[in-house]
C-alpha cells in the first residue's frame, strides 16, 4: 500500500504546487498589467462572464471529486485487510509494545514478519492512548484502552523498519520505539521454529478458560447455564432486546468485562464481570481460543471441546447472560 499512498500524496503536493505557482504568477502579471498609471484613472465596469464562472466552478469541483474518489479507494483498502492474513496481537503499555503471535511467540518492541504475506495487527492498550505507526508501510492507528483497532500491511522487501508510538503518552513517549523485521519466508519459518514461545495463544486462552471455570456454564452441547461458544465467533447473536450483533473481537471482549451490556436472548443476567481479573493479554488469549471453537466436521475429526470436570468453580466469564430455568 505504500506506493499507492505515496502516489496520492505526491499528486496532492504537485497539485498544490501547480496552483500556488499559477496564482502567484497571475497576481504579479495582473498587478503589472492592470496597474494604475494616473491618479484619476478609474477601472472599467465589469459585468461578469458566465463561461468564466462555470470554468472556475466546474474545474475545482472535478478536481475535488478526483481527490475524493482516489482517497476513498486507498482508505477503504487500508481499512479492509485481505481474507487470508497472518494474525498478530499487540498491546501498548507505557512504554513498550508487546506483540503476540498466534503460534505462541512473544516479542517486545520487535515484530518479525515474512515477505509477501499480509499481516493484520489487532491492538489495544493497557493504560493510555498510544498510536502504532509503521512509517515505511504508511500505516498508523490509535491504540485505545477498552477497544480494539487494527492495521494491516504486506511487506515486500526484507530488512528492518522503524516502529513508533505517534501519540504522546507520557514522559518516556520518545523511547517507545521498536522495529519490524521483515524476513524471507524460509528464514521466518526458521525463526518461528527456534522461538521460545511455548504454547500457542489459543492454548493459553484455553488454560485461562479452564482456570476461570468458564466451561462449567459454557458447555459445548449448550446444556449449561450459558450458551455454547462453539462456532459463535463471526456469527450473528440475537439479543434480549431483539437486536442481532456480530460476535467479533470487540463483542467478545465486552462480554467478558461488561456481560450485562448486550444480554443474549434466552439467558438471565447472572454472569459476573471479570473487569480487573484478567489483563489484556489474557483477554486476547480467551478471544483466540473462542475463535478456535468450531463445530466438528465429522466424528473423530479432532474438534475442540470446552467441557471439563464438574469440580471446577462455577464462574463463567464469556456469556452475556445465563440460561433461564426451565
Amino acid at each position: 500500500m505504500a506506493s499507492r499512498v505515496d502516489n496520492l500524496y505526491f499528486f496532492l503536493v504537485a497539485l498544490t504546487l501547480f496552483f500556488s505557482v499559477l496564482i502567484a504568477l497571475l497576481v504579479v502579471v495582473f498587478a503589472i498589467k492592470y496597474r494604475r498609471t494616473h491618479p484619476a484613472e478609474v477601472g472599467a465596469p465589469i459585468t461578469g462572464s458566465v463561461p468564466l464562472e462555470l470554468m472556475w466552478s466546474i474545474i475545482p469541483f472535478g478536481i475535488a471529486m478526483l481527490i475524493f474518489t482516489w482517497s476513498a479507494n486507498v482508505y477503504f483498502d487500508l481499512q479492509r485487510p485481505p481474507d487470508e492474513t497472518m494474525q498478530v496481537y499487540a498491546v501498548g503499555k507505557r512504554w513498550m509494545w508487546k506483540f503476540q503471535h498466534i503460534d505462541g511467540q512473544r516479542e517486545i518492541n520487535e515484530l518479525h514478519v515474512p515477505i509477501g504475506r499480509p499481516v493484520k495487527v489487532t491492538m489495544t492498550s493497557e493504560d493510555v492512548i498510544h498510536d502504532l505507526y509503521l512509517p515505511s508501510f504508511r500505516v498508523k492507528a490509535d491504540v485505545i484502552p477498552g477497544r480494539y483497532s487494527t492495521i494491516w500491511f504486506n511487506a515486500t522487501k526484507a530488512g528492518e523498519y522503524h516502529l513508533f508510538c505517534a501519540e504522546y503518552c507520557g514522559t518516556k513517549h520518545s523511547a517507545m520505539i521498536g522495529r519490524v523485521v521483515v524476513m524471507e519466508p524460509a528464514e521466518y519459518q526458521a525463526w518461528l521454529s527456534g522461538g521460545t514461545g511455548g504454547e500457542s495463544l489459543a492454548a493459553r486462552g484455553q488454560r485461562t478458560f479452564q482456570d476461570l471455570a468458564c466451561h462449567t456454564c459454557h458447555m459445548a452441547d449448550a446444556s449449561g447455564r450459558g450458551p455454547s461458544l462453539t462456532g459463535v465467533f463471526a456469527s450473528q447473536v440475537k439479543l434480549a432486546d431483539g437486536r442481532a450483533v456480530t460476535a467479533d473481537e470487540a463483542y467478545l471482549r465486552e462480554s467478558i468485562l461488561n456481560p450485562q451490556a448486550k444480554l443474549v436472548a434466552g439467558y438471565q443476567p447472572l454472569m459476573p464481570t471479570f473487569q480487573g481479573l484478567v489483563n489484556e493479554e489474557a483477554l486476547l488469549g480467551l478471544i483466540e481460543y473462542i475463535k478456535s471453537l468450531q463445530p466438528a466436521a465429522a466424528p473423530g475429526a479432532g474438534s475442540v471441546s470446552i467441557d471439563a470436570p464438574a469440580s471446577a468453580s462455577p464462574r463463567a466469564p464469556l456469556t452475556q447472560g445465563e440460561r433461564k430455568p426451565q
